[in-house]
């Protein structure tokens, strides 16, 4: 095991208790898998592990995964794999510009070699890896895949996890959530926050990941807390990320987990839960999302 991999495997992961009037009253607790790591924060290591083990057991040297100019899984792959003696890869969304984002400058630097491609030809994987030599071993989005799903269900051994009702998380690909699902006890809810909008094949994405490993437990996605979109950040969203600070000292990123604190905050004040419920929220990280902003956006 490297040193990278044995101080991630030893590293211990808070569970924080809201104890604010932000959420009417619900045990709510939050497992902080953003302290994991400054870098590879919070779900991204758990999705990467098992293909950057099993690139590194078929003694393949280059590993290639896909992301937008702003994604928390293209810097984590780049700097993983930096570490773990691998060359990385990152297919882009979108066409290249003057300057890179914060995001894309940060995998650069971490020695990812970068292609952009246009929305049409980023959907055609296949045609994608074509170009590529053959030796190249391939992640997908976001760690999507049965190895992804299963370094995300390992994240329900950092804690007891047992007395919980529910269980929530941000949902990208579903990769994560699968994951959770498939880890989860047979009395536990497990529910998604979609963060992007139209998000239509979601549901079925994370069926398809369950079915794969003949898993039929039921989960929830939510759709209607986007905040207009992926990466969209409305005002009264930055209001809430800045208010869920002051109040619970916990940061949140303007692409997943801000979204995620505030539909579980909407849903206890609109007594989705029982009084004895109790909730488990993932902090699936991706701090550095909020980079972009302009400086003193946030409190912090």
């Amino acid at each position: 095991m490297s040193t990278f991999q044995s101080q991630l495997s030893t590293t211990k992961i808070p569970v924080q208790k809201l104890t604010s009037n932000l959420f009417n009253d619900i045990e709510v607790d939050v497992l902080r898998v953003d302290t994991l790591h400054n870098i590879v924060s919070g779900n991204k290591w758990f999705k990467l592990k098992y293909y950057i083990e099993d690139c590194l057991q078929k003694q393949q040297n280059t590993l290639a995964t896909y992301g937008g100019a702003f994604s928390n899984h293209i810097v984590a792959t780049a700097f993983a794999c930096k570490k773990m003696g691998l060359k990385s890869i990152g297919i882009i969304r979108g066409e290249a510009t003057k300057f890179l984002s914060h995001t894309l400058q940060e995998a650069s630097n971490y020695g990812m070699e970068l292609h952009f491609v246009n929305r049409t030809l980023f959907k055609e994987k296949a045609s994608i890896k074509q170009r590529f030599d053959n030796n190249i071993y391939w992640v997908h989005d976001g760690g999507y895949g049965t190895k992804g799903m299963q370094g995300a269900a390992d994240m329900l051994q950092l804690l007891n996890a047992e007395k919980y009702t529910h269980i929530m998380a941000a949902c990208g690909t579903g990769t994560m959530l699968a994951g959770l699902v498939s880890a989860g006890k047979p009395h536990q809810k497990v529910i998604g926050i979609s963060v992007f909008k139209n998000n239509n094949s979601l549901d079925n994405d994370i069926n398809k990941l369950l079915h794969s490993i003949n898993c039929t437990k039921q989960f929830t996605v939510l759709h209607n807390y986007h905040f207009g979109g992926y990466a969209k950040h409305p005002q009264n969203l930055i209001t809430w990320m800045n208010e869920l600070y002051r109040k619970e000292k916990l940061p949140s990123d303007i692409v997943y987990t801000s979204k995620l604190f505030y539909a579980v905050k909407d849903l206890c004040s609109s007594n989705y839960f029982k009084v004895d419920d109790k909730v488990l929220i993932i902090h699936s990280g991706g701090l550095q999302g909020n980079l972009s902003l302009p400086q003193h956006t946030l409190c912090f």
